[in-house]
């Protein structure tokens, strides 16, 4: 995430971030112009008027809080306890000061919807515009401002409901991608616990059989323990290429799930992703796919952690080159932090040894206003690398 943008349902992490929340929640008291012209131009005495600053900015703090802290997991009766004290100050600055401090009703109205659930919200939202109603006509020509608030309370309350539906769920379903992320990762240290145990298992028994037989035959018959130590060293060997083989195949990264990856780190980052559907590539060798999953999180990396950018693209294409058929993959961020087209650093210069193990080439660079990367990897099997196109 950048250090300003705040995505929905999350709360401000710095100071930056509660500015921008205080500053988007505060944007709408522009509305309050109406009481604050009365306090100006409006002939009350110096008591009065003192009085009343004091009174709009306890409703504008109180207002605040309560908005501020939505979604934090507040009891039902507080906020009750809090929405009542926001139509009460609402209701005596009416009363007392005139018609233009009506406005405050739609603020309760719209705090309702959004601290409270739906549930509580369809009562206490037609409620306050109830007690508007009651107040405006009390109210010396306060019936004038009726039809102009009633209408902005009723819609903007239902209106903060909906928001606040938006918000849990929203909370809901990332921490429903938390728990699948989790659920991912142990059920694939499960799967490669299981299938280390059927490697070894039978192979590490027949070891210690053969170890302590040839114990027993040492004394006796030197050439038949001889016999079962070189057996040992045999399927100690095999044992050693299974595992290296299993776990090459754990650490193989696929496009696919790179390109899952990529998606999800660039939109936690607050980075506008434009990213391929999964390509399925055919007639990619492994070696090959593997090198550009490496170099597209390589690449996904260095735009997350270092390059401040706002948006990202990234193409797969398959293109025909004099070396043969070849899969580009570009990279293009309009970021500029920490990053040079003069040197490569050690990322980038192991992913340039890793290409050309595999046959292809990677080239980076600064672009327009960013930084690009691409990379080329052969399409076809190493028999038909470099075939005329």
């Amino acid at each position: 995430m950048s250090d300003v943008g705040i995505g929905i349902g999350q709360r401000p992490v710095n100071r930056k971030q509660r500015a921008v929340k205080s500053l988007w929640t505060g944007i709408w008291l522009v509305y309050l112009s109406a009481p604050v012209t009365d306090l100006l131009h409006g002939g009350h005495s110096t008591g009065v008027t003192i009085l009343g600053w004091l009174g709009l900015v306890a409703f504008v703090a109180w207002y605040m809080a309560l908005v501020f802290r939505t979604g934090r997991g507040e009891h039902n009766a507080r906020v009750l306890g809090s929405l009542g004290v926001l139509a009460a100050q609402s209701t005596l600055l009416a009363l007392t000061l005139g018609r233009e401090w009506l406005v405050l009703f739609v603020y309760v109205s719209i705090a309702s919807g959004a601290a409270l659930p739906l549930r509580m919200a369809r009562w206490t939202i037609p409620a306050t515009c109830a007690l508007l109603s009651a107040v405006a006509l009390a109210v010396p020509e306060g019936h004038s401002f009726l039809a102009g608030l009633l209408i902005p309370a009723l819609l903007g309350g239902f209106a903060m409901t909906g928001v606040r539906e938006l918000v849990r769920t929203t909370i809901a379903l990332r921490e429903a991608r938390a728990t699948v992320a989790q659920l991912a990762a142990n059920e694939e240290r499960l799967r490669l616990a299981r299938d280390l145990h059927d490697l070894l298992g039978h192979s590490l028994s027949l070891i210690t059989l053969k170890s302590e037989l040839a114990g027993r035959m040492l004394p006796d018959h030197p050439g038949k323990a001889a016999q079962q130590v070189a057996d040992i060293e045999q399927v100690s060997r095999q044992a050693l290429v299974d595992v290296r083989e299993a776990v090459t195949g754990y650490r193989r990264p696929r496009l696919s799930a790179e390109l899952a990856g990529a998606r999800v780190a660039l939109t936690a980052a607050g980075v506008t992703a434009e990213l391929p559907a999964d390509p399925g590539p055919v007639g990619v060798p492994e070696e090959s796919e593997s090198a550009l999953a490496w170099a597209l999180r390589e690449a996904i990396t260095n735009v997350v952690r270092h390059s401040g950018a706002r948006r990202c693209t990234v193409e797969l294409l398959h293109r025909q080159t004099l070396d043969g058929p070849m899969l580009e993959l570009t990279v293009e961020d309009n970021g500029s932090g920490g990053r040079s087209g003069g040197s490569h650093g050690n990322g980038l210069t192991g992913l340039t040894e890793r290409l050309a193990k595999a046959g292809g080439t990677l080239e980076a660079s600064p672009h327009k206003h960013g930084f690009r990367l691409v990379a080329r990897v052969p399409t076809a099997g190493p028999a038909h690398v470099g075939s005329p196109a």
